[in-house]
């Protein structure tokens, strides 16, 4: 069973990377079928507002902390995380293990232009991996059944969805029972980053807590509201939540 520790209207496992990836491959080889989660602030802030997102969130059996933001703030309220465990490197050790292991991930999101190269380059990297497939990210309501069903034919043992919140977490969990893969997780903007279109904070920044910073450099139109907007809000919850007492134990 994890350590799991409240945070806020939502929870986070207290387990290291390596903790993490070991729970994994268990889900994996039991043909488990589960989604898995991060969390970060900026789902933290959406949690406020959807209901819908905060029960799916809690309902799955593991949740990360994405955010070095959610390892500080635990600790601030009174509980202490062992470290982040970001889902980008969640999602790029996991291919390996698959390159190792024989697991067949399968990719499903971003451009078919991305995607591609999203396998491609991972290909190239590990030349023993098996994809199971790949889709691009663009679709309508009414295709997204065969979608599932495509994916549940493919054998894949590993699902990455690369959506924005909280529409991942929403499809994820409308097509579970159908694709029956036995572990999914949503990897955001992950196929942009491996895929060469985006580039990831130096290690220095996420140390600091800075990758935010380095991709609103990036695109700070797109990104203002999300980043300078949204910490601040969760800033306001986080010491909203101290000064009413509550260290989320």
């Amino acid at each position: 069973m994890n350590k799991r520790v409240k945070f806020l209207n939502t929870y986070v496992d207290a387990l290291t990377m390596d903790e993490t990836l070991e729970k994994i491959q268990e889900y994996i080889e039991n043909k488990a079928c589960i989604q898995h989660v991060v969390i970060n602030a900026g789902k933290v802030n959406l949690m406020q507002e959807n209901e819908e997102l905060t029960q799916i969130v809690n309902e799955c059996p593991l949740i990360n902390a994405d955010g070095q933001s959610i390892v500080w703030g635990s600790k601030f309220l009174g509980n202490k995380l062992p470290e982040r465990v970001a889902g980008i490197d969640i999602f790029t050790e996991l291919v390996r293990i698959s390159s190792e292991k024989g697991y067949k991930p399968y990719f499903f999101g971003a451009k078919e232009e991305v995607v591609e190269e999203v396998v491609r380059r991972f290909k190239e990297k590990y030349p023993n991996l098996e994809v199971a497939g790949y889709r691009n990210g663009y679709f309508s309501q009414e295709e997204s059944k065969k979608i599932a069903e495509d994916i549940q034919k493919s054998g894949a043992d590993i699902l990455f969805v690369a959506f924005s919140s909280p529409m991942k977490e929403f499809w994820i969990r409308e097509h579970m029972d159908i694709m029956k893969v036995p572990f999914t997780m949503g990897v955001g903007g992950s196929f942009d980053v491996v895929a060469g279109k985006t580039t990831r904070a130096p290690k220095w920044m996420q140390k600091l807590g800075l990758e935010w910073f380095h991709r609103f450099i990036q695109e700070p139109r797109r990104m203002f509201k999300r980043y300078i907007v949204g910490n601040w809000k969760f800033i306001r919850l986080i010491i909203s939540q101290k000064c009413m007492g509550n260290t989320s134990k």
